[in-house]
């Protein structure tokens, strides 16, 4: 899947100790959810939406310590 805002990939991080997530374009966020939920990827969204330096909001999607980074980028890269 490609992010709206940069024409970039939408990657899962795996930096940090909670777990991996995703950053998403806030009006990107049904699309990927909707995608995770038909894949039955188990996550999280933050509640608050973030804009810096006035571009586009985004939100944070988690996922849990157990999941798997690889398979939710094979999710995320079918919907191209």
């Amino acid at each position: 899947m490609t992010d709206t805002t940069t024409g970039q990939r939408l990657e899962v991080s795996k930096d940090g100790g909670a777990g991996p997530y995703i950053v998403a374009p806030e009006a990107q966020l049904d699309e990927v959810t909707r995608l995770l939920d038909k894949a039955g990827v188990p996550y999280w969204v933050d509640e608050e939406a973030i804009s810096i330096d006035g571009k586009p909001e985004f939100t944070v999607v988690n996922f849990g310590l157990d999941s798997d980074p690889r398979a939710i980028q094979r999710v995320l890269d079918s919907a191209r």
